[in-house]
């Protein structure tokens, strides 16, 4: 009886759940990555060509919305609990190790969090999207050493596509230094994102790591509970920049003086917070149900996206090598999930559609 209802507790791990089921979950996480992805950095410019200048402050919005991961959290712990655990179901599945793994992800990210707002305190946006792009070609180069990532000859094609076109990007990128800006703190702009690119590459592998070696079932429920937690160290980080550069004291007085007004100048805030949840959230799903190469794959094709969004709203230009670049990114996803799709096909379910909440041990 113990036993059994141990397994009524547990969620299902992604290996656990039908194989058309896992794929809606995919999809449910790319979407809400699709979202934070494009939309996040563009809140993140206006807030710079606006008025706003404080670099913690916008590091931190990129993790300050981790309480909301606490809304799906309590509707998983209802469900496990209704589901038979009763009284004895857990109230967090994460062990002392796993927290320990996550607490210095998460002060990675909040490092990595500065260094792209201080990178997009000098960039436009179309800029800044050329050197993120590089983050794919890192992120396999790290899932190889880091996770033994296999290369399929569809995953290989679609690494090379998105580099070709991150390649075209990078050569129509001259002349858009923002008038009046120096010449040192563009380029300064431009290192801080670039290593951005490369560190966040670094962390998307050793999620995946953190999943492997965590020594414990792990479900979606844990992944949010990590994403909780890497949230929240991360905002510590930067929390702690902004008591040491003042950007508390700041606050009110860039609020009066945010050429929107004060209102949108914290509607502005509160909604970068949100999305910027909405990309980690997606991107975590995304490494869980697919790989760390899935989600710099899904990061590198909405690049163009955020270009075509930027164009728009900001009227940055838009040459004919970002067309053909947005051609090639989307060629490259397609590529990627035409793989995938074939090789879920040689693969069995291992149990029955409707199963997700009831482990198989």
């Amino acid at each position: 009886m113990e036993m059994e209802s141990q397994q009524q507790q547990q969620p299902a791990t992604k290996n656990q759940i039908s194989k058309h089921l896992r794929w809606f979950l995919m999809a449910l996480n790319f979407a809400i990555m699709v979202i934070g992805s494009t939309v996040s950095p563009l809140l993140l410019r206006l807030y710079f060509l606006k008025g706003g200048s404080r670099k913690w402050l916008s590091g931190w919005l990129q993790t300050g919305g981790w309480p909301l991961i606490f809304i799906p959290l309590a509707i998983s712990y209802a469900h496990r609990r209704g589901g038979g655990g009763g009284g004895g179901t857990k109230l967090y599945l994460m062990t002392p190790p796993l927290f320990l793994a996550c607490t210095v992800l998460g002060l990675l990210i909040g490092l990595d969090d500065y260094l792209y707002a201080y990178g997009m305190s000098y960039l436009p946006v179309s800029t800044s999207s050329i050197l993120i792009s590089t983050q794919l070609g890192f992120t396999a180069l790290f899932a190889f050493f880091i996770v033994k990532q296999k290369f399929t000859s569809f995953s290989t094609n679609a690494v090379v596509l998105l580099s070709i076109g991150a390649v075209m990007l990078g050569l129509h990128a001259s002349g858009d230094r923002p008038e009046g800006e120096s010449n040192t703190l563009y380029y300064l702009g431009f290192a801080m994102t670039l290593a951005a690119a490369v560190l966040y590459a670094f962390i998307l592998p050793l999620v995946e790591l953190t999943y492997a070696k965590a020594k414990q079932v792990v479900s979606y429920t844990l992944v949010m509970e990590m994403q909780l937690v890497m949230g929240f160290f991360a905002t510590v980080f930067c929390t702690v920049g902004m008591l040491v550069s003042k950007d508390f004291q700041a606050i009110s007085r860039e609020a009066r003086d945010f050429v929107l007004g004060e209102v949108r100048y914290y509607v502005l805030l509160v909604w970068s917070a949100i999305l910027w949840q909405f990309f980690f959230l997606g991107t975590v799903g995304a490494i869980f149900y697919g790989s760390a190469l899935l989600a710099g794959i899904i990061i590198a094709v909405l690049i163009p996206v955020a270009e075509v969004l930027a164009v728009i709203f900001f009227h940055e230009s838009f040459s004919g090598g970002k067309g053909v670049a947005l051609v090639l990114a989307l060629w490259g996803l397609a590529s990627y999930f035409y793989g995938e799709f074939l090789e879920s096909k040689k693969k069995k379910p291992v149990v029955e559609p409707g199963l997700l909440d009831s482990a198989n041990n």
